[in-house]
C-alpha cells in the first residue's frame, strides 16, 4: 500500500518549471531560455563615457545569479564605464532594459588618476565609487588608476571586461 501510494503520488505531484527569460544578445537577437535553478532574469546595460561624451551603449538580457544584480562603475578621469542591472524573479519579467546609470555627485573620497605615465593627479570618486584602484595594461603598459565600485574593484571577471573599455577610451 505505501509503495502505491508513493507512486501515486510522484505521478501526481505537478512538474516544476524552471524560469523563464528574454535572452538577448549584444546586437539585438532576442529568444526565451530557461534559468538554471538558483538563478533569476536579469537585465544589464553597460554605458562608456570619455570625459562627457557617451560612446558606448550595450544591453544585455538573460539568466543571471543573485550576486549580478548590482549597479557600479569604474572612473579614471578621463574614462568612465558604469553598470546598471534590473532584476526579477518571474516568467520573461526582464522585458525592458536596464536603466541609464545615473549622473552621481562626489562622494568625498579621493584617488589617483593618470595622465600618460604620471599619476599624481587627483580624481574625485561620485556616488558609490569607493575604492581606488590601480591596473597596468599588458601590451603597452600604459598605468591606469582612477575610482571604483566595490564589486568591480574586486571581482576578477568585471575587470576582464572592464580592460576592453578603458583601451576603447585612452587608445582610439
Amino acid at each position: 500500500m505505501y509503495l502505491f501510494s508513493l507512486i501515486l503520488g510522484v505521478v501526481l505531484l505537478p512538474e516544476v518549471y524552471a524560469l523563464e527569460c528574454h535572452q538577448c544578445f549584444i546586437g539585438g537577437s532576442c529568444r526565451t531560455q530557461e534559468c538554471p535553478a538558483g538563478f533569476q532574469c536579469t537585465a544589464m546595460r553597460v554605458t562608456a563615457y570619455a570625459g562627457d561624451d557617451k560612446i558606448l551603449d550595450m544591453t544585455m538580457k538573460g539568466c543571471g545569479p543573485q550576486d549580478m544584480c548590482f549597479q557600479g562603475s569604474l572612473n579614471l578621469g578621463i574614462s568612465k564605464a558604469a553598470w546598471t542591472t534590473k532584476c526579477c524573479s518571474t516568467d520573461l519579467c526582464n522585458d525592458q532594459p536596464a536603466p541609464d546609470p545615473s549622473r552621481s555627485d562626489p562622494n568625498g573620497k579621493k584617488c589617483f588618476t593618470c595622465d600618460g605615465q604620471q599619476c599624481t593627479k587627483t580624481l574625485k570618486c561620485l556616488g558609490n565609487e569607493d575604492y581606488c584602484i590601480s591596473t597596468t595594461g599588458n601590451r603597452i603598459k600604459m598605468p591606469a588608476k582612477g575610482c571604483a565600485s566595490q564589486l568591480i574593484s574586486t571581482s576578477a571577471g568585471l575587470l576582464l571586461l572592464v580592460m576592453p573599455l578603458i583601451s576603447l577610451v585612452l587608445f582610439s
